[in-house]
């Protein structure tokens, strides 16, 4: 063969190789690399980390249930400078089996209180009281925790998101369940908000296996509705309930569909994925592909459905949240997975600007890697390190990463 002619074959291969590359929307360019941090990996098991600001410091701080290890913990951010070391925490209660931690006052004291879900033979909901004097946040010999007795022994309790639903005493807690006996329902709050024994369960309905509860105003009435997505039983898929008023109290709360009914669909995400002004859902199904919601109409809520293909190499989908992740004006959509070993357990996937978010085909880039980690959980994006772009905070509980956090190489 002559050199013009090794020239020649050598532009042909170049070619052909850049055009298979160009067919294939899920490869990705050159992949940056997201540094892993760990909050905590001191106990087994870490269940979904749920963010607030507890000292008014303007940082988010977590709190999270160790399924394995019993254990419920509280992390302080430590500033930004230490963020990426392991955090200031605190083992503010001892329980079995709990599924979910979620901070909130709940005597209305001013001193962030923690509410803990647990399924398994423990089936309760317990309060972990806060100390009085915030210098003492940190030392758990200064934590109490107390049974719910109208929880105790009735459902395996799942997640906790706290609401005002009566318009009376403060916040209430919505909560949801799985298995027999399975409902969404509230427990009321009294007068005295510290006896435990006053606070009443209602059930709102029956359910099969709830993974997400988020409460917003789906119908723009001025009131909080509550979105969920059920797993298991003959009505899973996604629903909203509508508030029928603070007024109205104990009565019923109409269920409405979303989508993706009879699928398996694990926790949801909102957010304006099309950028339209309008609230959309995404939620991964369990060994299939990420469903995407689209909101189609304001003032009567209606909703599209499409899907977004997972990518190869990947477990299967549990987590998910809507986000601009490379900062370049689109949304994009972060997944988690459990069922991971071998294979990556975080990613992300984006779009073009001239793709359509109803197009299965998404590009996909990977966060974790593919070497530690088998069950990821909930992604919560937050920029933790305050150099502008948004981090993914998760846990993992096979591996025991534990709390952990990625950090965005965009900036």
């Amino acid at each position: 063969m002559s050199r013009k002619q090794v020239r020649s074959f050598g532009w042909f291969y170049t070619s052909v190789v850049a055009c298979l590359l160009t067919a294939s929307t899920t490869v990705a360019e050159t992949p940056r690399i997201w540094k892993r941090h760990t909050i905590d990996n001191s106990s087994r098991g870490a269940d979904g980390a749920r963010p607030l600001d507890v000292n008014g410091d303007g940082l988010l701080d977590l709190a999270t249930g160790w399924e394995e290890g019993g254990l419920i913990r509280a992390y302080i951010h430590p500033g930004k400078p230490r963020v990426r070391q392991p955090w200031p925490a605190v083992s503010i209660g001892k329980v079995r089996s709990p599924e979910d931690a979620v901070f909130v006052d709940l005597d209305g004291d001013g001193n962030v209180d923690v509410v803990s879900s647990c399924e398994g033979r423990q089936k309760t909901m317990f309060v972990h009281w806060a100390p009085a004097d915030r210098r003492d946040y940190l030392d758990p010999t200064k934590w109490v925790t107390e049974a719910l007795p109208d929880s105790m022994n009735k459902q395996s309790w799942m997640f906790c998101v706290p609401l005002d639903v009566d318009g009376q005493h403060g916040v209430d807690l919505v909560t949801g369940s799985k298995a027999a006996d399975a409902h969404v329902g509230w427990f009321q709050a009294p007068a005295d908000r510290r006896n435990l024994k006053a606070w009443k369960w209602h059930p709102l309905c029956r359910a099969g296996w709830i993974m997400s509860l988020i409460t917003m105003d789906v119908d723009h009435d001025g009131d909080l509705d509550i979105v969920m997505s059920d797993r298991k039983g003959s009505k899973r898929g996604c629903y909203w309930l509508s508030n029928p008023g603070k007024k109205a109290g104990v009565q019923t709360w109409e269920v409405r569909p979303i989508g993706a009914l009879g699928l398996e669909v694990i926790f949801m995400a909102i957010g304006d994925l099309n950028g339209d002004g309008l609230t959309d859902f995404v939620v991964p199904v369990r060994g299939g592909d990420i469903q995407v919601l689209l909101r189609t109409k304001h003032a009567t809520p209606q909703w599209s459905l499409s899907t977004i293909a997972m990518p190869p190499n990947t477990g299967t989908g549990k987590g998910a949240a809507i986000a601009d992740v490379d900062l370049d004006g689109r949304m994009d959509v972060v997944y988690s997975c459990e069922n991971s070993a071998g294979k990556i357990g975080v990613g992300w996937l984006s779009r073009t600007a001239d793709q359509a978010v109803t197009k299965p085909n998404w590009t996909s880039h990977d966060i974790s890697g593919s070497k530690d980690g088998v069950k990821f959980d909930l992604i919560e994006m937050i920029d933790l390190d305050g150099d502008g772009d948004l981090d993914v905070v998760t846990c993992e509980e096979r591996h025991n990463l534990g709390v952990i956090w990625f950090e965005n190489p965009t900036r």
